[in-house]
């Protein structure tokens, strides 16, 4: 049975002081379910860490009664940064299962209304307690040390690894729900101040709030209509060794390697035929790692094939087409939902001033931790 996305919504990412994290799911819901007559039979919500950042849990039921939708299955799954897009690959394998006939996807994080430090300290749970979190190490910390690794192997330079803000940037400026519609420079990544040597602050996404939205349908809820769809061709998630320090390479993203080869394989599609690909650019150096996991871009290479232009809009290859994690924003359960909506956007035609052209196939990638876990989908035109 084939699995479409029929309708998105999309709150805007940024400071919502005077919405909760229940204001915003509902939001970004009632904009998806407005989009097509389709009552979800399950609600499934992607949220990493509500109860650090909202002081609530049970967010399935929570958003199903402010829906309206009494009696219908709902719950919230959590992987990290990859909350979002495993939330969506739960709701896809049951649709195209047969399981059920549509489910609403929604992916929510209130990132603003703690302190910084307790938003570090949030997504240090992505990593170990034992021994990352012990020693101190915060998230920033662990991924500085992969990019020092990085740019020293490789042979990187400032301005190659400043080249992917400097895309997302441009990218966002005409994207409404983006953060930080704003272009910068290479100069503006290389001067902003130092996070974890050598990553600076325009190397890394920034904090905010936000909500998306998906609902997910097989031929049974929609009928033979395919205006307006895209389908879902592939899915997949992965795993590796959790810490990064556990890794005989640690520049080898193994858990996107796998993810991305398995959902090809899935959607019976060449990594040739791929078009357009949001990818996870949480920090600089972990888009240039999914790029090169994903064989985009050749060992080391991501930074200066962005610098030369292949991942522009009218590139080779367009990736992060509304800004991706890095100016789009990244609240960090949202995030895989955000990347799906845009995959949704650009097939649909519906992209707008950020149109990629002449596309038939969009690809997902979203990771929790350090490429721990790896999410991948690949969609097509609904045909």
């Amino acid at each position: 049975m084939k699995a479409y996305v029929a309708s998105v919504g999309l709150e805007k990412v940024g400071d919502h002081w005077s919405e909760s994290l229940l204001d915003l799911a509902v939001g970004a819901s009632l904009k998806a379910l407005d989009g097509r007559k389709v009552a979800p039979q399950q609600v499934i919500v992607g949220n990493m860490f509500s109860s650090a950042g909202a002081r609530q849990e049970h967010l399935g039921a929570l958003l199903a009664s402010s829906l309206g939708l009494k009696g219908t299955p709902a719950y919230k799954v959590e992987s990290a940064c990859a909350s979002g897009s495993t939330a969506f690959d739960v709701a896809y394998t049951m649709v195209k299962s047969g399981a059920i006939d549509s489910a609403l996807v929604v992916g929510v994080e209130k990132m603003r209304d703690i302190e910084p430090e307790e938003v570090s300290l949030a997504l240090a749970m992505a990593e170990s307690v034992e021994y990352t979190q012990f020693v101190g190490a915060s998230f920033a910390a662990l991924n500085g040390l992969l990019a020092r690794h990085y740019m020293e192997r490789e042979n990187v330079s400032r301005d190659e690894l400043s080249a992917l803000p400097v895309l997302s940037h441009a990218n966002a400026v005409t994207a409404e729900h983006a953060q930080f519609r704003k272009a910068i420079t290479p100069e503006v990544v290389s001067r902003s101040a130092m996070v974890a040597d050598p990553l600076r602050l325009f190397d890394c996404a920034p904090v905010g709030d936000g909500a998306a939205a998906a609902l997910v349908v097989n031929e049974n809820a929609i009928g033979r209509a395919k205006s307006g769809l895209a389908e879902i061709l592939g899915g997949a998630i992965a795993t590796t060794e959790f810490s990064v320090y556990e890794r005989k390479d640690m520049l080898r993203f193994e858990a996107t390697e796998m993810a991305f080869k398995r959902a090809l394989e899935q959607a019976g599609l060449p990594a040739s035929k791929v078009g357009l690909i949001e990818t996870h650019d949480a920090f600089s150096v972990v888009a240039a790692l999914s790029l090169e996991a994903m064989g985009v871009s050749k060992r080391g290479m991501a930074g200066k094939d962005a610098k030369e232009g292949r991942f522009d809009l009218d590139g080779d290859i367009p990736i992060n087409t509304f800004g991706g994690l890095k100016a789009r924003g990244h609240p960090v359960g949202a995030t895989g939902v955000y990347q799906i909506a845009e995959a949704y956007l650009q097939l649909t035609g519906a992209a707008g001033k950020n149109q990629a052209k002449d596309l038939d196939y969009a690809v997902t990638q979203n990771v929790g931790g350090v490429d721990t876990s790896a999410v991948v989908h690949v969609f097509g035109r609904a045909r």
